[in-house]
């Protein structure tokens, strides 16, 4: 959730993170990214893929809506541009459906390349067949009005992690991670260092060595108190 600030507010045109940078993140997994990254940038693990398999890795346009109104997620829809992901919180708890088929059309018409929210979501089954990446906290029929302000593209608290428009999203079955906008370049050199660490490391365990030796823990293990018993 976040604070009640800037209400009935639209930004248009907000910086994005650079697109070739947002290209090369795409090449690499949540769990990457975050450790890349500094062990930094996790929502909390709420937030499900409606189906199994989704990814998404685009810029943010942000959305800040009431509980159980969907009304600036149709402002929103304005403001999408090729490759963004429309990212959600609410002024309040919320696992109201307020997002489905209808609504993932309208995105995708305009070059979404999927969704996060911190409420809930329906229309599973249709966003399954679309292919159309969506993570939630919750998956419900429950509907919702159009009644009451949020704003969009500002800065938002979606399931803990800070999100500003612009920034770089990328979610699958291991969680959502946020990229700010201005480290995205750094962090993306940084995935393509830790995989090819990754990839050398692989090579040695299918060998059979052992991480022990791999990551160098004997010493340290020693020098905690570790030792071996070999029975009598």
């Amino acid at each position: 959730m976040t604070t009640l600030h800037n209400l009935g507010t639209v930004v248009r045109q907000p910086p994005r993170a650079d697109a070739a940078a947002v290209a090369e993140l795409a090449k690499y997994g949540v769990a990457t990214i975050h450790e890349a990254m500094g062990r930094t940038g996790l929502a909390r693990p709420v937030l499900q893929p409606a189906w199994a398999g989704a990814h998404l890795c685009g810029t943010a346009v942000t959305v800040l809506a009431q509980p159980g109104d969907n009304w600036m997620l149709h402002v929103a829809a304005e403001q999408v541009r090729e490759g963004d992901v429309i990212v959600v919180a609410c002024t309040a708890e919320s696992t109201d459906g307020m997002f489905g088929e209808l609504l993932a059309t309208s995105f995708r018409s305009r070059g979404a390349v999927g969704l996060v929210t911190e409420a809930g979501i329906r229309d599973v089954k249709e966003l399954t067949a679309m292919g159309f990446p969506a993570f939630a906290r919750a998956f419900s029929a429950r509907g919702t009005v159009k009644a009451t302000l949020g704003s969009v593209n500002v800065p938002i608290v979606c399931a803990g992690a800070l999100v500003h428009p612009g920034d770089v999203v990328a979610a699958d079955d291991d969680g959502v991670v946020v990229v700010p906008r201005a480290l995205a370049a750094e962090v993306a050199a940084a995935c393509a260092a830790r995989e090819a660490k990754e990839a050398a490391n692989r090579a040695r365990f299918l060998k059979g060595e052992l991480g022990l030796d791999i990551y160098g823990m004997r010493d340290t293990l020693a020098k905690a108190g570790l030792r071996y018993v070999d029975p009598e």
